[in-house]
């Protein structure tokens, strides 16, 4: 059989229903171009993470409390409060005898409080870290100093704001040695940090830092740490390090042999390893979602299709009198069925790519580093899928109709 007949004919019941086959094929492009959105923003999503991470250094280790999995998430990533982590831990592993790759180390507090100042009032995030700070993580001072190693535990009122916190509080004016207050305490401003961006999860030019010990007692009244980073002077040593914190980690807590790990070591690659795993679980999940939305679509062409038939069951009998099989009639309106939804695809397609398209150029101009991301596989998924589409709701009316005999058509009429 010429394929190009049935497909000629599908044209011109399309072109002589223009409105139902709109309705009909409308279905089928939402439902492709939502797979598009979601496989497009979920892999820009994906990549916008990983490149986080991956900025943070590759030579980097990071420490938290609280048990895990060795492909799972730590209790305290899941906003689960831990305090297994204390500030001697943090000094046993800047040993040099006890980590002998390490470079250095430092330890975060992080919380949020009302900032005040005499040109107002703001809701900030703040962090508490130790001097060890810029030797670790890639930051850079613009004016004034970091603090010292005496300020991380004599309780000292000092703090470093981020870039964007000293537009926001001395607008054309030079902040070192101005006062800001948080949580009714007073800190004198002496450094300011160059703008870095977001990186690794945070965005430093809108922290305040002041020093680990003012943080814990003074703002967040704790004894513990939220986690540590641990920089290593190769990312060759990754491997070789972490056996080295974590036995550190066990001698320091007095774990015996035979108990588990009351914190979770991670290096930089299984950081991105987990993350790639888990954001790869959510993307093709929330595509699954979408995709739910071709039913709808495929309900729609199975309805047409069966309305097809009723209308041509003089044409499909007049066929068989002549001499068709079974299975032409059942070809024929198979590939029907199948270039509707293939004329959905293809219009779905370009329409999730606009769409995707539009939505990083939004996302980006709100100052996140989005990549547009269309990749061949979503293009290919989304194809197989309308043809599928077309191919499943188009079985049963091929078969009615392959079911229409000569003597039915002529009663028909």
């Amino acid at each position: 059989m010429n394929i190009l007949s049935p497909i000629k004919i599908s044209y011109k019941n399309l072109v002589a229903a223009k409105l139902r086959s709109f309705l009909t094929i409308l279905g089928i492009i939402i439902g492709i171009a939502s797979v598009i959105v979601v496989m497009a923003i979920g892999g820009s999503a994906q990549k916008l993470i990983l490149n986080q991470v991956s900025g943070v250094g590759s030579n980097l280790i990071g420490v938290l409390p609280g048990a895990s999995e060795e492909e799972g998430p730590p209790a305290s990533a899941m906003g689960i409060v831990v305090t297994t982590l204390k500030y001697a831990d943090l000094k046993a592993l800047q040993e040099k005898r006890n980590v002998p790759s390490l470079v250095d180390a430092v330890a975060y507090v992080t919380g949020s409080a009302t900032l005040k100042n005499k040109n107002g009032s703001y809701q900030t995030s703040y962090q508490g870290v130790t001097a060890s700070l810029l030797g670790v993580e890639d930051i850079k001072l613009k004016s004034g100093r970091f603090f010292i190693k005496e300020e991380d535990t004599n309780l000292a009122h000092v703090a470093v704001l981020g870039s964007n916190r000293v537009h926001d509080l001395f607008p054309n004016v030079d902040p070192i040695g101005k006062t800001i207050t948080l949580k009714d305490t007073n800190f004198t401003v002496v450094g300011v940090l160059a703008e870095r961006g977001s990186v690794g999860f945070s965005n430093t030019d809108n922290m305040i830092y002041v020093p680990l010990f003012s943080g814990q007692k003074l703002l967040l009244g704790i004894d513990y740490i939220n986690f540590m980073r641990i920089k290593v002077d190769s990312k060759d040593n990754l491997e070789r390090a972490v056996i080295d914190v974590k036995k550190t980690l066990r001698e320091q807590h007095k774990i015996r042999a035979d108990a588990s790990d009351d914190f979770s070591v991670r290096n930089s690659a299984q950081a991105i390893e987990t993350l790639t795993t888990v954001t790869n679980v959510l993307k093709y999940f929330l595509a699954a979602v979408a995709a739910i939305s071709l039913i709808v679509g495929g309900v729609g062409i199975m309805n047409i299709m069966l309305i097809s038939v009723h209308q041509r069951v003089r044409e499909v009998g007049l066929r068989k009198a002549v001499g068709a099989k079974n299975i032409h009639i059942i070809s024929q309106f198979l590939i029907e069925s199948i270039f509707i939804t293939l004329m959905g695809g293809i219009f779905g397609i370009i329409f999730g790519i606009l769409v995707a398209f539009l939505a990083a150029v939004i996302i980006k101009s709100l100052g996140y580093d989005w990549e547009f991301i269309i990749t061949l596989s979503a293009i290919f998924l989304a194809t197989s899928v309308s043809v599928a589409i077309g191919l499943i709701f188009g079985i049963y009316p091929a078969r009615k109709a392959s079911k229409i005999s000569p003597m039915e058509a002529l009663r028909y009429e």
